[in-house]
């Protein structure tokens, strides 16, 4: 009798163990923060949390004021497909070996693991809506594009009446759209849009989520403000053509800076020097794409909140580079000048202490992967080669680097918190261009050939070749195929 009562006692003290073991299994599941990923196309600062007067971004604003926006965060690449690749897999476009679009980014890193995919390997649930890797747009909206299925449990591909509409959108070039400048004040409905229908995925998925306590890491990449520049009427009412200031170059610029600094921004020779009025209204556009966009994200924040969600989810807010819009004559991405290297970046939710603070020190965007794993217990691969930003999460005015690093065509360019300082070709034998942004924010007088900028220029110079040799170290664990991708198809 009593050594069944204490067969008894072991068994029910062992059910209890059980029990207790999983109940706490499932507590730390649920207590591991989860990942919201909120990604923009093409958008540059022209925000109101960074300081543009026109500019209505509320939702975006709303969000920086709970978490820390970086003011000097830049890309590595200043185009869709090379930033996505970069920024994705922790690697510089020097190690991944993707420098133009249309490229799988296994077509060159075959073993590479990508953030959603650590984030998979540790029991989280990843999901992808709209464009996280490269797409053309518009023609790949609705589809896969050059996505990565290795990265996802689960994908969503909108495709909105913007689709529909092409035929309607005004085009510099009859026939372009993704690469060219081009818009429509549209008619119906944000949920008409293919950005409107990627919210209503992403608020759904959040609710799901919400029921099944399973760990997320949601990525939500919306289109808009990438050309074509379409949003819903009422947008464009908000930004009035005759309100709109479109940059000045004072002649004779163009002689002031390296020639491949100059090709970059003569690239498009159809957007070269627009009439006053067309210009205007491109600008209208892009900024009426940006609110729209806003929106999008503010009711994704908003059901986020609701769900219940909010407290344990960290969310990173972004864009794949900078953009012009008219500045050093140009139009769109693909320099080395700071509209098109500088993004947009705010993280907030658990781990992130420095509320409503605002970091000076420079980040790039590889930092997101170290960032991530920090913030959520993870640990990166050896392959990822940024610097966590947590330091500077708990404490804004803490640096976690001094520099930031961007590349493009065969120039490289160094962003320190006073100069920037561009070389093409090795070593700068193509041309040298030293901004000085404490007097020149706008980057339009170049130093380089200024006898009492040599030693400044000395010193960047060594600071820009070690960072070129660390972007070339080869990824630990990661097998790289070299060949010349020559593939290319219509936008």
């Amino acid at each position: 009798m009593i050594h069944s009562l204490g067969r008894s006692l072991l068994f029910a003290f062992a059910c209890s163990a059980l029990f207790f073991n999983s109940l706490s299994a499932v507590s730390a599941e649920e207590s591991r923060p989860n990942v919201l990923f909120l990604i923009c196309d093409d958008l540059n600062c022209d925000l109101g949390c960074y300081g543009h007067p026109q500019v209505q971004s509320p939702n975006i604003d709303q969000l920086a004021k709970r978490g820390v926006r970086f003011q000097n965060a830049y890309c590595q690449f200043p185009l869709c497909g090379p930033s996505r690749a970069s920024f994705m897999t922790g690697m510089y476009p020097d190690q991944t070996l993707v420098h133009r679009n249309a490229i799988y980014i296994r077509e060159h890193v075959p073993n590479v693991k990508t953030i959603p995919q650590m984030f998979r390997d540790n029991g989280y649930f990843a999901t992808r809506v709209g464009k996280i890797y490269h797409y053309n747009v518009p023609k790949h909206i609705g589809t896969g594009g050059h996505d990565d299925p290795y990265s996802w449990n689960q994908t969503f591909n909108p495709r909105g009446r913007d689709v529909d509409d092409e035929d309607l959108i005004f085009t510099l070039t009859p026939g372009s759209f993704g690469g060219m400048l081009s818009w429509l004040a549209a008619e119906g409905t944000d949920a008409e849009q293919t950005d409107g229908i990627a919210a209503d995925i992403a608020i759904e998925q959040l609710q799901k989520f919400a029921k099944s306590k399973q760990p997320f890491f949601m990525a939500v990449g919306l289109y808009r403000p990438h050309t074509p520049y379409v949003a819903p009427k009422d947008y464009f009412k908000k930004y009035p053509t005759e309100q709109i200031k479109v940059p000045q170059v004072p002649a004779g610029y163009l002689d002031t800076i390296p020639k491949p600094a100059r090709q970059s921004v003569r690239r498009k020779k159809v957007q070269i020097n627009l009439p006053d009025d067309l210009a205007r209204q491109a600008i209208q556009a892009y900024y009426a794409s940006i609110t729209f966009a806003d929106a999008q994200l503010g009711k994704i924040l908003e059901a986020l909140k609701a769900s219940g969600l909010e407290e344990n989810t960290i969310v990173v807010f972004t864009s794949d580079h900078g953009y012009h819009m008219g500045e050093h004559g140009h139009w769109q991405k693909t320099t080395l000048f700071e509209n098109a290297t500088h993004v947009p970046l705010i993280i907030a939710g658990p781990g992130v202490l420095a509320q409503g603070q605002t970091a000076e020190a420079p980040a790039e965007m590889v930092d997101f992967y170290p960032t991530l794993a920090d913030l959520t217990g993870l640990k990166a691969p050896a392959s990822a080669a940024g610097v966590s930003q947590v330091p500077t999460l708990k404490d804004a005015s803490v640096a976690s680097r001094d520099s930031a690093f961007t590349q493009y065509a065969n120039g490289y360019s160094l962003r320190t918190p006073r100069y920037r300082y561009t070389e093409w070709g090795e070593k700068g034998k193509l041309g040298v261009e030293l901004y000085d942004h404490q007097s020149d924010a706008a980057e339009m007088k170049n130093l380089a050939s200024d006898p009492a900028t040599a030693e400044v220029r000395a010193k960047l110079a060594k600071q820009l070749h070690a960072r070129i040799e660390q972007a070339n170290v080869h990824p630990k664990g990661v097998t790289q195929i070299k060949f010349e991708n020559r593939r290319r198809v219509p936008k």
